[in-house]
């Protein structure tokens, strides 16, 4: 299942996604990881949430992002979701392909049985429509 938290910068999406990391953390049966562009948000988040630096690593495009992602998977067997946050930024991601990437992360979805629940930084209106059916939060 993909959920996205979309609207402009500024408008409190990070907020509510780590409002609901740290709320699936408390019923989880697995792992959950998040996420990010920096360690800002490191103590507003569960100890029991493994946060992931994306800018740590050598990632220069969506490719080499999905498959970041699937590394991820391979190795935590126990993964039950993956919050993203300032996802056009870690994605490496613009224009047409969001939709591209969030199709691959769809098929990664039901195959591996793995959430994720992504913050993007666009209006609803801006959103192609293939997408609008994953917003769950628009601000």
């Amino acid at each position: 299942m993909i959920q996205i938290i979309a609207g402009e910068k500024g408008r409190g999406k990070t907020k509510i996604l780590i409002e609901k990391a740290n709320s699936a953390v408390r019923e989880a049966k697995g792992s959950i990881v998040y996420l990010d562009k920096s360690n800002k948000h490191m103590y507003e988040l569960s100890n029991r949430i493994r946060l992931i630096n994306v800018k740590d690593y050598c990632i220069e495009n969506y490719s080499e992002f999905i498959g970041f992602i699937c590394g991820l998977i391979s190795q935590d067997h126990d993964l039950e979701a993956i919050y993203l946050d300032s996802f056009l930024k870690i994605a490496y991601t613009e224009g047409p392909n969001i939709s591209l990437i969030l199709e691959k992360l769809e098929r990664i979805s039901k195959e591996f049985k793995i959430n994720f629940i992504i913050s993007i930084s666009l209006n609803e209106a801006d959103f192609p429509e293939s997408i609008k059916k994953y917003i769950v939060v628009s601000l």
